[in-house]
């Protein structure tokens, strides 16, 4: 179950580069959650996705080849301005089409409209090594995309209880309630 933001929560972002002041505008579009600055309170998921994301960025020209490092940024959730939270405690229908809703324009008409209100969503992450999964979904392979039994085929293939958390944060608002911490880079 994913618990929602608390005071003093320390959360991780694993990158290339540190970032110590997030720019959204940098952020990619087509998350599970949208467009946004994407933190675990996993301290071994964020080494792993900048082990991962240091690969790609050395892999597309972003970094140079001779890079043999990823980044850790840590901060603190302080509470400083009100936000609106959308939580998905468990990995269930309603998380699916949130995440497939965000990567693949038409499928829930209306709902990413719907979440855009919220400056933060939160729920388990679908990374890479859940990927095939979900595109195996999006394509159809268990049947229509919404539906319960594809919905139902879906998430148990994702093994939702070894899943870790994310906390996707979408607007200045929120990253206003992150303090920066510090950084560790982690050697490929």
């Amino acid at each position: 179950m994913i618990s929602s933001l608390t005071d003093g929560m320390k959360l991780y972002h694993g990158s290339y580069c540190e970032v110590k002041t997030p720019n959204l505008k940098r952020c990619s579009k087509y998350k599970d959650f949208g467009q946004g600055l994407y933190v675990t309170t996993s301290y071994e998921q964020a080494k792993q996705f900048a082990k991962l994301s240091t690969r790609k960025a050395v892999e597309n020209g972003v970094v140079p080849v001779e890079q043999d490092h990823g980044v850790v940024s840590t901060y603190s959730y302080i509470k400083k301005t009100d936000i609106d939270i959308k939580l998905y405690k468990y990995a269930n229908e309603e998380w699916l089409h949130c995440i497939v809703a965000h990567r693949k324009e038409h499928s829930f008409e209306g709902l990413v409209d719907e979440l855009s209100s919220y400056d933060v969503i939160c729920g388990k992450i679908a990374n890479d090594a859940t990927n095939a999964t979900i595109l195996a979904y999006m394509a159809g392979t268990f049947g229509s995309i919404g539906t319960k039994e594809a919905d139902e085929i879906c998430i148990r293939l994702l093994l939702p209880e070894r899943l870790q958390d994310q906390y996707a944060f979408r607007t200045n608002r929120a990253l206003g309630n992150l303090s920066f911490d510090g950084s560790e880079k982690i050697w490929m």
